[in-house]
């Protein structure tokens, strides 16, 4: 059980500061498909 919470935990660390650097590719990947649904629409 000790050897699954401390993977765990390495996991979610992991995940966080992954995700710091990751989040303005994310809005940018947002953004692009909110201007192409637009172009679709017109």
């Amino acid at each position: 059980m000790r050897k699954i919470m401390i993977a765990l935990g390495l996991a979610v660390t992991t995940l966080s500061l992954s995700a710091c650097a990751t989040v303005k590719g994310v809005g940018k990947d947002i953004q692009s498909v909110g201007e192409a649904g637009q172009d679709a629409i017109d």
